[in-house]
């Protein structure tokens, strides 16, 4: 038995030593691997890493790519929204200046040639009722594409002309607008409008095929010029009404001077005519130096019925003749500067009241009077310096204003040449060269005076 235990404890050595030597072994070969893991990895472990940096780089390019594509479109967009807007706002930029710069932008031809407003007003009658016809034909707006909606034609036109409706509404108001609001040195920028609006309605609805016709925009573009030019025409006649009346006031109240100076005149007359008749009465019956003193009276109020007569006379030959009166020639340095003369004429008995109510109150300074010519036909002598010096106007537009940019002997020499052709002028003719401008020369010296007073 104990043989046995022996021989089994021997067994079990040998068989832990060989269980201990097979581990050794194991464990010199697992350093071995683990050795030979070291150096593969410090030779090839670089190589894993810049494939697996360059696939991740790959994919960062990638994204990078796509995300750059992104950009180019958001920037291509904004580029063309931006365009949109430059488009917009030098339109706009467009009518400011138009408005600034009448000279520049404001100026309208007229395309038509009607001689009274009535004319214009006809003519716009009629180009609204073709409108209105157009509309009631459905011309104005059409459709080229017939559509159905659930399979409906009949629903689809339905469709159809509600869409036409708000089309043409839309259209009609701004063309309404911009008609209200045409003047002079806005009319090419209603017309933009107009044409902008005709265009981004039909751009609008391109996706349904529907259109304003060109014929309709046509039409209102007429309605909008028509308008303007009414307008205008109509100011025009107005404004000759009220000249026509300015001259008829004139008129009458030079006709009310000459009627009150020639009742005076007679009022005169017979004054003198009693005093006179009186005098010789008493002279017969006066003696010594009482009656010398009343034939040196008769010799004086003989003078003086003579004067009442002449003024008497002048009042009724001036009232039969309608064309005699003056011309005058005026300057007002102070407010308009030097070689700036108005050219008028007044039919008033005494021509310089006309002179002292123009300068009342529209003016700083009063007028001074270079020439004071009375003719026989004041309005042709006007006419004749009005159309000479016509291209010399200071205001171009209203032929009312009678200020010419002319010098003193240009003036001299047309009045001189007419009178020569004419024989119109009943007086000498004579000329003030230097304007005496009081007021104005005197208020020069006091700025003079306060700017050296504030120097001191």
């Amino acid at each position: 038995m104990t043989y046995l235990l022996f021989l089994l404890s021997i067994g079990l050595a040998t068989a832990l030593a060989l269980v201990i030597k097979q581990l050794q072994q194991r464990k010199n070969d697992y350093a071995i691997v683990q050795q030979r893991l070291k150096e593969a990895d410090r030779k090839y472990g670089g190589l894993i890493s810049k494939e697996d940096t360059a696939r991740e780089l790959d994919t960062k390019i990638t994204v990078l790519t796509d995300r750059l594509k992104q950009l180019d479109k958001q920037v291509q967009a904004e580029e063309q929204e931006l365009s949109a807007k430059i488009l917009v706002l030098r339109a706009k930029l467009q009518g400011l200046e138009e408005q600034e710069i009448v000279e520049a932008f404001g100026f309208y031809e007229s395309k038509y040639d009607f001689q009274e407003a009535e004319e214009y007003k006809q003519r716009l009658d009629k180009i609204r009722s073709q409108q209105k016809q157009m509309i009631k034909d459905k011309q104005a707006a059409v459709c080229n594409t017939e559509w159905s909606v659930a399979g409906s034609v009949k629903e689809g036109k339905k469709m159809t002309d509600n869409f036409l409706k708000l089309v043409l509404r839309a259209f009609n108001g701004e063309c309404d607008a911009s008609v209200v609001k045409v003047k002079y040195n806005n009319v090419q920028t209603m017309e933009n409008r107009i044409r902008k609006t005709y265009e981004d309605l039909n751009k609008l609805s391109q996706t349904t095929h529907c259109e304003i016709t060109s014929r309709y925009l046509d039409l209102k573009l007429q309605e909008l010029w028509l308008t303007h030019e009414y307008q205008e025409r109509k100011y025009q006649e107005q404004e000759e009404q009220r000249i026509i009346r300015e001259q008829m006031r004139e008129e009458e109240k030079a006709l009310r001077e000459l009627e009150k100076a020639r009742q005076d005149a007679e009022k005169e007359e017979r004054r003198y005519q009693e005093a006179l008749e009186k005098a010789r009465k008493d002279v017969e019956s006066a003696t010594g130096k009482a009656q010398e003193k009343l034939f040196s009276q008769i010799e004086e109020l003989q003078k003086r019925l003579a004067e009442a007569e002449a003024n008497k006379e002048r009042a009724i030959s001036q009232a039969q003749l309608t064309k005699s009166g003056h011309v005058y020639i005026i300057s007002n340095i102070g407010s308009f500067g030097e070689d700036v003369y108005k050219i008028g004429m007044t039919r008033r008995l005494e021509p310089m009241d006309r002179v002292k109510e123009l300068g009342d109150a529209s003016v700083p300074f009063p007028f001074d009077v270079h020439a004071m010519i009375f003719c026989e036909n004041a309005p042709e002598l006007e006419s004749r310096l009005h159309k000479r010096f016509n291209n010399r106007r200071m205001n171009k537009e209203n032929e009312r204003k009678e200020f010419f940019r002319v010098s003193l002997d240009e003036i001299v020499r047309v009045v001189r040449e007419t009178d020569q052709e004419l024989n119109i002028c009943k007086s000498e003719v004579t000329f003030t060269k230097v304007a005496e401008a009081t007021d104005y020369r005197k208020t020069l010296a006091r700025e003079r005076q306060d700017k050296v007073a504030t120097a001191i």
